[in-house]
C-alpha cells in the first residue's frame, strides 16, 4: 500500500469554505473522507507530496480512507497549524501515524513528537525516527485553514446496499 501524505492552506468567506479550500490544495476535496486511527499497515510505503497536491487513485465521491489534522480560525492574526506525523518500521513497513492542531507550529511538532513517543512506549516498541508534516496560515482578513493529511486509499460504492428510509 502507498500512503500519500500532503498538505494544504485555503481561505474563504466562512471557516467551511476554509476547509474546502485547503482540502482542494491537498489533492482531496472530491472525496468523502473517512477518518482512520493511528495504525500504518505491514508493507506500506508514505510518500510525501511536497509542493504537489496527492492524486489518490479513484473517483468523485469515492471513499478515501485518511488520518488528517486540520485547524480552522477566524480571528485577525491568528494562527492555524496541522501537522501529521509517523515512526515506521524499514523493515516491516509497519508503524503508526498521529495528527495534531493547535494556534502554533511550536505547539504541533511537540505534540507530535509526545503522542508517537508514548505511542511506541504504549507498544513496547521502536519504529526509529520521527517524521512529520506541518502547515500553518495566519487569518488576515477571512477565514483559513491549515490541513496535512494521509492518504490510503480510495474505494466505490457498491451497489445493492440497503437505503435508509
Amino acid at each position: 500500500m502507498t500512503i500519500q501524505v500532503s498538505a494544504g492552506t485555503g481561505s474563504g468567506p466562512t471557516k467551511l469554505s476554509a476547509f474546502d479550500a485547503a482540502l482542494n490544495a491537498a489533492g482531496v476535496a472530491n472525496y468523502n473522507l473517512i477518518r482512520l486511527s493511528s495504525i500504518v499497515p505491514p508493507k506500506s510505503k508514505i510518500i510525501v507530496n511536497e509542493g504537489v497536491a496527492a492524486k489518490p487513485v479513484g473517483h468523485w465521491g469515492d471513499k478515501l480512507y485518511v488520518v488528517m489534522a486540520e485547524m480552522r480560525v477566524d480571528a485577525h492574526n491568528a494562527e492555524a497549524w496541522a501537522g501529521v506525523g509517523w515512526v515506521q518500521d524499514k523493515k516491516t513497513g509497519k508503524g503508526l501515524f498521529v495528527e495534531h492542531e493547535g494556534l502554533s507550529e511550536s505547539t504541533v511538532k511537540r505534540d507530535i513528537e509526545q503522542s508517537l513517543e508514548a505511542l511506541m512506549a504504549t507498544r513496547n516498541v521502536n519504529f526509529g525516527p520521527i517524521t512529520m508534516k506541518v502547515v500553518g496560515r495566519t487569518c488576515a482578513h477571512e477565514p483559513v485553514c491549515a490541513l496535512v493529511v494521509a492518504a490510503f486509499q480510495a474505494t466505490g460504492w457498491k451497489t445493492g446496499l440497503r437505503k435508509l428510509s
